[in-house]
Order: C-alpha cells, then structure tokens, then sequence
C-alpha cells in the first residue's frame, strides 16, 4: 500500500500561497483541521489538507468572509452538489454580489480610461459626470469588452455558477 504524501508547513505555504502564520491561524479558528504531528511536533500536512487551503485561498479572494466559509469546508469534495442545496443558494447568490461588484469596478476602469485617453483629469466619477458617453447620449458609458488575456483569468471558474 503506498503511503499518503505529507508537507511541512513551509511547502504547503508554498503550494498554496498562504503564509505559514495564516494557516496556523486558520487552525487555531478551527477553519483548518488540527494538523497531525511528527514526533519532534512538526506540523504535516496531506494532499486534502493543501486542497482545502486553497479552497479557503479561492473563497477569501471572492471576499467571503472565513466564518462564511465553514460550510462549504464540511462539505466533502466529491459531494454532490444536489444534496447541499442551501449551500448551493449560498454560492450563488454570492456570485451574484460579485458579478455587480464587477461591473461597479468596470465603470471605474471605464472612467480612468477615458480621463487616461483625454487626457482631464479633474472630473467627477459620477455617471452624469463621465464624457465617453454611448453614441445615444443617454448617459450609459461606452462599453468596453474585456481582452482575450483578461478573459484567461475567468477560464474554468465562470461556467461555475451558469
């Protein structure tokens, strides 16, 4: 039978991005399971253990709260969706705060963009205050779609809550 594999903390941190420090508070919270120790008290970590940081890494950039987050940590990874539909609710509605936080952030890109492009830089941020207006002259600034690179950052997570 072959054997689990294990990491220090040092290359968990590594493999997931989270400093040593957060994920000793992450265990200390109890977000973490209690890591089994070596025998000099050496922390170890296992292939789970490293899945569900990132997990936790993933949800804190969406800005979910830790204590949010629980749930969706009791829940194995192999676990059928159908059977959580609470969480299910959760995570969608989630998704739908930060789909309007991103459109918010884009009207601000748009807005920098263009006092970038005219080159003013003492306007308002105010929607009535923006000059790239639509070619309706409605107030509605020019949309600006995303590049293919830009796009590349959303690959595999997007289709997730469609």
């Amino acid at each position: 039978m072959k054997e689990a594999q294990s990491f220090t903390i040092k290359q968990t941190a590594d493999q997931t991005g989270i400093t040593e420090d957060t994920i000793r508070y992450y265990e200390k919270i109890a977000l973490l399971p209690r890591a089994e120790r070596k025998d000099n008290g050496h922390r170890v970590y296992r292939r789970e253990d490293v899945d569900t940081i990132k997990l936790i890494a993933c949800l804190k950039k969406t800005g979910m709260p830790l204590e949010e987050m629980r749930p969706f940590l009791a829940v194995s990874a192999d676990a059928d969706p159908a059977e959580y539909p609470e969480l299910v609710e959760r995570l969608r509605s989630h998704r739908s705060t930060i789909v309007s936080q991103i459109a918010s952030l884009q009207q601000v890109v748009d807005f920098i963009d263009m006092k970038l492009e005219d080159g003013r830089y003492r306007q308002d941020c105010s929607d009535e205050g923006l000059d790239g207006l639509s070619e309706n002259g409605r107030g509605e600034p020019k949309p600006k779609l995303a590049s293919p690179v830009e796009m590349s950052y959303f690959t595999g997570t997007s289709k997730a809550g469609k």
